[in-house]
Protein backbone atom coordinates (compact mmCIF):
# COMPACT_ATOMS: atom_id res chain seq x y z
CA UNK A 1 0.00 0.00 0.00
CA UNK A 2 1.01 3.18 -0.57
CA UNK A 3 -0.07 6.79 0.84
CA UNK A 4 2.39 9.77 -0.30
CA UNK A 5 1.51 13.32 -0.64
CA UNK A 6 3.73 15.82 -2.16
CA UNK A 7 2.63 19.28 -2.00
CA UNK A 8 3.61 22.86 -2.94
CA UNK A 9 1.92 26.13 -1.96
CA UNK A 10 1.81 29.06 0.19
CA UNK A 11 0.57 29.06 3.84
CA UNK A 12 -2.68 30.79 4.06
CA UNK A 13 -1.59 31.66 8.01
CA UNK A 14 0.94 31.33 10.20
CA UNK A 15 1.53 28.14 11.96
CA UNK A 16 -0.52 27.37 15.36
CA UNK A 17 1.60 25.79 17.67
CA UNK A 18 0.22 23.62 20.24
CA UNK A 19 1.06 20.92 23.00
CA UNK A 20 -0.60 17.59 23.73
CA UNK A 21 -1.48 16.89 27.17
CA UNK A 22 1.80 14.51 27.69
CA UNK A 23 3.90 18.07 26.16
CA UNK A 24 4.49 16.64 22.85
CA UNK A 25 4.64 19.58 20.05
CA UNK A 26 2.41 19.59 17.59
CA UNK A 27 1.84 22.37 14.58
CA UNK A 28 -1.15 23.15 12.34
CA UNK A 29 -1.75 24.95 9.64
CA UNK A 30 -3.53 25.45 6.21
CA UNK A 31 -1.72 25.41 2.60
CA UNK A 32 -2.50 26.89 -0.43
CA UNK A 33 -2.09 25.09 -3.55
CA UNK A 34 -2.72 26.05 -7.70
CA UNK A 35 -4.20 23.92 -9.67
CA UNK A 36 -1.84 23.20 -12.25
CA UNK A 37 -4.82 23.89 -15.36
CA UNK A 38 -7.47 27.25 -15.89
CA UNK A 39 -11.45 26.79 -15.40
CA UNK A 40 -13.62 27.73 -17.95
CA UNK A 41 -13.76 31.53 -17.18
CA UNK A 42 -9.88 31.72 -17.61
CA UNK A 43 -8.84 31.76 -14.23
CA UNK A 44 -6.85 28.89 -11.65
CA UNK A 45 -8.50 27.66 -9.05
CA UNK A 46 -6.60 26.91 -5.45
CA UNK A 47 -6.83 23.98 -3.13
CA UNK A 48 -6.89 24.47 0.60
CA UNK A 49 -4.73 21.61 2.57
CA UNK A 50 -5.09 21.02 6.10
CA UNK A 51 -1.19 20.75 7.14
CA UNK A 52 -0.29 18.73 10.48
CA UNK A 53 3.60 18.43 12.00
CA UNK A 54 4.64 16.78 14.82
CA UNK A 55 7.35 17.07 17.77
CA UNK A 56 10.93 18.76 16.71
CA UNK A 57 9.33 19.68 13.38
CA UNK A 58 6.66 21.45 15.06
CA UNK A 59 8.39 23.75 16.60
CA UNK A 60 10.72 24.49 13.39
CA UNK A 61 8.06 25.14 11.76
CA UNK A 62 6.01 27.73 13.80
CA UNK A 63 9.43 29.28 14.69
CA UNK A 64 10.12 29.90 11.06
CA UNK A 65 7.50 30.11 8.91
CA UNK A 66 4.90 32.87 8.03
CA UNK A 67 1.53 33.81 6.14
CA UNK A 68 2.54 33.30 2.32
CA UNK A 69 5.80 31.78 2.81
CA UNK A 70 6.23 29.09 -0.30
CA UNK A 71 7.06 25.63 1.00
CA UNK A 72 6.90 22.08 -0.47
CA UNK A 73 5.19 19.18 2.25
CA UNK A 74 6.06 15.29 1.98
CA UNK A 75 3.70 13.71 4.19
CA UNK A 76 0.73 11.35 3.81
CA UNK A 77 -3.19 11.20 4.16
CA UNK A 78 -5.12 10.78 7.52
CA UNK A 79 -8.10 10.92 8.28
CA UNK A 80 -9.95 11.11 12.10
CA UNK A 81 -13.38 11.46 13.25
CA UNK A 82 -15.05 13.35 15.92
CA UNK A 83 -18.53 13.82 17.59
CA UNK A 84 -19.41 17.80 17.69
CA UNK A 85 -20.54 18.96 20.55
CA UNK A 86 -24.55 18.58 19.01
CA UNK A 87 -23.85 14.99 18.45
CA UNK A 88 -22.94 14.84 14.91
CA UNK A 89 -20.40 13.05 13.49
CA UNK A 90 -17.05 14.45 11.65
CA UNK A 91 -14.20 13.39 9.45
CA UNK A 92 -11.67 15.84 8.89
CA UNK A 93 -8.73 14.91 6.60
CA UNK A 94 -5.34 16.52 6.96
CA UNK A 95 -2.10 15.78 5.14
CA UNK A 96 0.53 14.61 8.04
CA UNK A 97 4.15 15.91 7.12
CA UNK A 98 6.85 13.97 7.23
CA UNK A 99 9.16 16.45 5.49
CA UNK A 100 8.53 20.67 5.15
CA UNK A 101 11.40 22.58 2.78
CA UNK A 102 11.06 25.93 2.73
CA UNK A 103 10.96 27.73 -0.91
CA UNK A 104 11.34 30.57 -0.66
CA UNK A 105 13.74 33.47 0.99
CA UNK A 106 12.78 35.03 4.35
CA UNK A 107 11.19 38.43 4.32
CA UNK A 108 14.05 39.95 6.08
CA UNK A 109 16.17 39.06 2.94
CA UNK A 110 18.23 36.01 4.29
CA UNK A 111 19.06 33.66 2.58
CA UNK A 112 16.76 30.23 3.66
CA UNK A 113 16.79 28.70 0.33
CA UNK A 114 16.08 24.90 0.19
CA UNK A 115 16.20 25.19 4.25
CA UNK A 116 14.88 21.82 5.36
CA UNK A 117 13.29 20.16 8.22
CA UNK A 118 13.48 16.42 8.77
CA UNK A 119 11.40 14.61 11.45
CA UNK A 120 12.20 11.13 12.59
CA UNK A 121 9.76 8.19 11.89
CA UNK A 122 10.65 7.08 15.95
CA UNK A 123 9.53 10.37 16.96
CA UNK A 124 5.83 10.55 15.82
CA UNK A 125 3.47 9.31 18.12
CA UNK A 126 1.61 6.65 15.92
Amino acid sequence: MLNQIVLIGRLVRDPELRYTPSGVPVAGFPLAVDRPFSNAQGQRETDFFDIVVWRKQAELVANHMQKGRLVGVQGRLQTRSYETPEGQRRKVYEIVADRVVFLDRKPTGTDSMGEEVDVNQDDLPF
